[in-house]
């Protein structure tokens, strides 16, 4: 078929009498069978448009054919997709790239293409020349010599979405046989144009579902799978070669507490900034990623320890300087951690695991950067089997209540008692109270460890009155503990449980605790207040609480802080803190109790300055709960006053 118009010519050298009809069934049949053969190869929705007006032009010998689809603009515009002419010249594609058609119910849009898609049927074989409809086109029906068309609604979701115009010669064209065809090939272009749709429709699909796979959705970087597969690909590779390569975590120095004092907003736009500066850092060949919360890693192939060093400082030192997110300039350090492949690790989760070892150990240390060491994983196994161990003591309740009796400096009469938690660990023996409890906060298991404390005290609370032993004992509640909601809750089950009077029971409340949030403390303290007890401040003179705050708290005592009780006999300033600490307290109202007490010298002074109560190894050490008793019987017998003439 000539693609110049050859088919038209020989399509109006036909006869209708001699077989015309038939051969306009047969020229349809050929265009239908080549359009499913364009609706096959199309990959694209353009490709797919112009390839079958091409086919119903040089297959069909139609005069021209275009797409259009319907725009629901103001103008209710119909933009032209694709088209084609049987006699094709530079003037002809120039006035379809400029035709301006409408689809509205004007005097502008009543021709064939307007009415199919408004009544969303075909508009067939309309005469070009003897139709109103199309008087605006007749100069141009001549001029591109058509002189009939029909135009298909293209149906998708039910929907009329745009138009297949067909044109010809003959103003006697698309005869029944004819229009049934041409309809099946405009059905048929719909479902390819649906199915294009529907395949790109999943392709973006599936492309969302790798990026949210494979990259982190804030920064945009390759996220922790990614790296992890790269990073197992690059082992491969310097294992086949005989080569190093490192593998660096950087961690955002102080991002939880900017976090928390700005808010999420800023929190994500420095992590944005960061992941930016990292990747304009980072060299061909290299990788980096996000991890985690301000947490990157990267991938430097063909490093050894010493260049990833050197690398690592030169990161750290560029992101020295502050940042500007959100119209703030922050100061905002880097702290990195080294592995290298093959002496920290054979594979992808060790290299990782490991440089993340290190960059927690120079977090903690304030440095920069550090390399991985095998000690760091021992200190950390032994730290997580350690938090196991934890877990099951409060658990099945191994956990033992200690408590150390306080002294009327007065009277040298006992006046009560503060309990304290040890750990007896099976094999490792008496954990360090510090210790065990920086495990318990960093792991979660502050609260049920508070709460086992609170249950033995209240116990052995009930058990000393029980036995007629007329003492109050008194327990410590952290910053976390005040936060705690169900701190409230969990004390008046206490109480309820064994029948505690108020007066049986005392809280400690450090005093640094307090002033990690004032006013959230103070509305705790006074809920735990409303309940009766007696509230002491511990460790007072070492949180740099106001006098105004001080002045606000409900409570009944401070605790001198031990450090300032035992440098007295050498230090005449913590002796001047010691001597203001009490007048101040008596000002308020307030007992004060000096801990660390551990020499008869501290004793005596403490009595010249009239302290009220006393505790420390010079009385007591510590000693088992349940050995309490036996004690006081001791003390009372005089074995304790004849200590503390």
């Amino acid at each position: 078929m000539d693609p110049n118009g050859a088919g038209t010519e020989d399509r109006l050298s036909r006869d209708p009498g001699n077989g015309n009809e038939l051969w306009r069934v047969n020229q349809a049949l050929r265009t239908l069978s080549a359009g499913n053969r364009t609706l096959l190869r199309a990959q694209q929705e353009q490709d797919l448009l112009l390839g079958m007006c091409r086919v119903i032009v040089n297959e069909g010998g139609y005069r021209l054919a275009f797409v259009a689809y319907a725009q629901h603009d103001e103008q209710k515009s119909l933009r032209i997709m694709a088209y084609a002419l049987g006699r094709d010249d530079q003037k002809q594609r120039d006035y379809f790239d400029h035709l301006k058609l409408t689809w509205a119910d004007d005097e502008f849009g009543q021709h064939s293409s307007a009415v199919a898609i408004r009544s969303g049927e075909p508009c067939i074989g309309r005469k070009v020349l003897d139709d109103p409809g199309h008087a605006p086109w007749h100069a141009d029906a001549r001029r591109l010599e058509y002189r009939s068309v029909s135009a298909y609604p293209l149906h998708i979701e039910d929907n009329a979405m745009g138009v297949l115009l067909i044109a010809d010669s003959d103003p006697d064209a698309f005869d029944d046989a004819e229009v049934k065809l041409l309809g099946e090939l405009a059905d048929d272009l719909a479902y390819g144009i649906s199915n294009l749709r529907s395949r790109i429709k999943r392709r973006e699909a599936e492309a969302s579902l790798e990026r949210m796979a494979f990259y982190d959705a804030l920064t945009g970087l390759p996220n922790r799978t990614l790296f992890r597969a790269r990073l197992q690909s690059a082992i491969a590779t310097a294992r086949q070669k005989h080569r190093p390569l490192a593998v660096l975590l950087l961690s955002a120095t102080h991002f939880h507490e900017i976090n928390d004092t700005l808010g999420y907003h800023q929190a994500d736009l420095l992590t944005c900034s960061f992941g930016r500066r990292l990747v304009e850092a980072v060299q061909e060949g290299q990788l980096a990623a996000c991890v985690g919360e301000a947490e990157f890693a990267l991938l430097l192939p063909h490093f050894d320890i010493g260049e990833a060093t050197q690398a690592a400082r030169e990161l750290v030192r560029q992101f020295h300087c502050p940042v500007e997110v959100g119209g703030l300039s922050i100061s905002v350090g880097l702290s990195a951690g080294i592995a290298a492949f093959p002496g920290h690790g054979t594979d992808a989760d060790s290299l990782i695991r490991r440089a993340r070892l290190a960059m927690f150990d120079a977090k903690r240390g304030g440095r920069g950067c550090a390399v991985f060491t095998a000690e760091l994983e021992q200190a950390r196994s032994a730290h997580l089997a350690l938090m196991i161990d934890l877990r099951r003591a409060i658990e099945q309740k191994e956990l033992m209540l200690y408590c150390q009796p306080k002294i009327d400096l007065a009277s040298k009469r006992i006046h009560g008692a503060e309990g304290l938690v040890r750990w007896q660990h099976p094999v490792q023996g008496m954990i360090p109270t510090e210790e065990f409890v920086r495990i318990a906060e960093s792991s979660g298991l502050i609260t049920p460890l508070t709460h086992r404390v609170l249950e033995a005290a209240f116990q052995q609370s009930y058990a000393w009155h029980d036995a007629g032993l007329d003492q109050p004992l008194s327990v410590n509640l952290s910053a976390r503990d005040l936060r705690d909601p169900a701190l409230i809750d969990k004390l008046k089950s206490l109480f309820a449980t064994w029948g505690t009077q108020p007066e049986w029971i005392q809280f400690e409340l450090t005093e640094s605790a307090l002033m990690e949030d004032p006013l959230g403390a103070l509305e705790a303290i006074k809920r735990i207040k409303a309940l009766g007890v007696e509230l002491f401040i511990d460790d007072f003179g070492i949180g740099y609480s106001s006098l105004s705050y001080l002045h606000k708290l409900p409570v009944d005592a401070i605790k001198i802080d031990q450090s300032f009780v035992m440098a007295m006999p050498d230090s005449a300033v913590s002796a001047a803190i010691v001597q203001s600490t009490i007048e101040l307290g008596h000002r308020l109202d307030l007992e004060v109790v000096a801990e660390g007490v551990e020499t008869e010298a501290a004793w005596n002074h403490l009595v010249a300055l009239s302290c009220d109560t006393a505790q420390g190894f010079y009385m007591a050490r510590p000693m088992p709960a349940d050995h309490f008793r036996d004690w006081q019987l001791h003390y009372d017998a005089g074995l304790g006053a004849r200590r503390t003439h």
